[in-house]
């Protein structure tokens, strides 16, 4: 088995013998019994993209549809456009226009393929004087580019809305609204602090009880509009305490990237549906264990995927806003991409030994498909970031 010299936080290197037993990628002999969406990341095109902190991102339209166009040979539906793909972080609103309106287009050219994608305010600034009228405003506006395309909306939380909004009434005021304008039912999506520090505070006050609430009674008004709710707080207990409140018909999808396999395996109370980023790294062996999830085979699933937890609480770990550096990183170390370059140079957000670790947990649960390749991505990294020989 190939052998590599990892570097440690503590700045030792420690050599480590890969288990090189990837999981292939296959497509389920039967269809999910999960209603499942990969968040998905876009590819740069580092090459054009000349200031990455002072510029919009060019994007790579071959690689990033392809990316798209794996995950559904996989059978996953894909959440576009979302924290994953960096809106807000690397990613502006006009290439994330560009990027909703060109997966729509390639998706009716796809046999099969699935996708919504994600409404925000993100090109609304969250300063000071900003107004629920001007939030409502900029979520209309994406809100029509989507369903311009015949797409369906994933409505994510909104920094503006977070900055202006005085207490729970003036979100409920917008949603309403929001929830009466679309012509589709849509996925509401709650993200976390954690995720994205300007959120902090969502809902009206930093009382998630109170706030799990107020969600809970927002749904139950407009259950008819909502095709169900994606909880991101990497804290089981309040997905699973208001999967048991919503009303009949709509979903729970699981955001908890620390939580995912016993939430989506779920027990005598119910079970969770999934829209989540770590899907992204890990899709092959993901859709290997849903496959066998839908024959009924839930140790079988629970033994491929508990294996990926690990690696995604790594990729998660605090700050967590950075993991997006963990997934690009994967898809480049897998061949999906020829480099690794990233919207707003937000590869920098992680250093050397949180990288080997990826490499190491990925290694560890099936998620390397090429372990040869990976191992030569991985020395040119650490040759060049870090004067590593290994």
């Amino acid at each position: 088995m190939p052998t590599i010299k990892l570097p440690q936080v503590d700045g030792s290197l420690k050599s480590y013998v890969l288990k090189a037993l990837p999981i292939a990628p296959t497509k389920p002999a039967v269809s999910f019994n999960r209603t499942v969406y990969a968040a998905a990341h876009v590819v740069v095109n580092p090459l054009a993209t000349t200031d990455p902190w002072d510029m919009s991102p060019i994007v790579d339209w071959e690689a990033t549809l392809a990316f798209r166009e794996y995950l559904w040979s996989l059978g996953f539906k894909i959440a576009e456009a979302m924290d994953t793909a960096q809106r807000g972080m690397g990613v502006d609103w006009p290439v994330a226009r560009e990027l909703i309106q060109r997966s729509l287009r390639h998706a009716r050219t796809v046999p099969g393929a699935d996708l919504a994608c994600g409404v925000g305010t993100d090109q609304l600034e969250a300063a000071p004087g900003v107004t629920l009228a001007q939030v409502e405003a900029a979520y209309r506006e994406q809100l029509e580019v989507v369903e311009a395309e015949g797409g369906r909306v994933i409505l994510m939380a909104s920094r503006a809305l977070a900055h202006c909004a005085r207490g729970p009434d003036d979100y409920l005021k917008v949603y309403q609204r929001l929830l009466t304008a679309a012509s589709q039912p849509v996925i509401l999506h709650w993200l976390g602090a954690m995720f994205d520090p300007a959120l902090a505070g969502y809902w009206g006050g930093r009382d998630l009880n109170a706030a799990l609430d107020l969600v809970a009674g927002l749904i139950r008004a407009h259950a008819r509009r909502v095709e169900g709710i994606k909880v991101s707080l990497l804290d089981a207990k309040w997905e699973l305490e208001l999967r048991r409140r919503l009303p009949p018909g709509v979903k729970m999808y699981t955001g908890d990237d620390f939580n995912y396999a016993e939430l989506m395996a779920g027990d005598a109370s119910g079970f969770s549906h999934g829209l989540l980023g770590i899907f992204d790294p890990i899709a092959p062996v993901a859709a290997v264990a849903l496959g066998e999830l839908a024959q009924g085979n839930t140790a079988r699933f629970r033994e491929l995927l508990d294996p990926t937890v690990a690696l995604s609480r790594e990729i998660f770990r605090a700050p967590t806003r950075h993991y997006k550096a963990g997934v690009v990183f994967l898809a480049w170390l897998n061949g999906h991409q020829r480099h690794f370059s990233m919207a707003g140079g937000a590869q920098s957000a992680r250093g050397a030994a949180h990288y080997a670790r990826v490499f190491e947990l990925a290694d560890a649960c099936g998620a390397l498909a090429d372990p040869e390749l990976a191992c030569e991505r991985l020395r040119s990294y650490l040759s060049v970031a870090c004067g590593l020989d290994t």
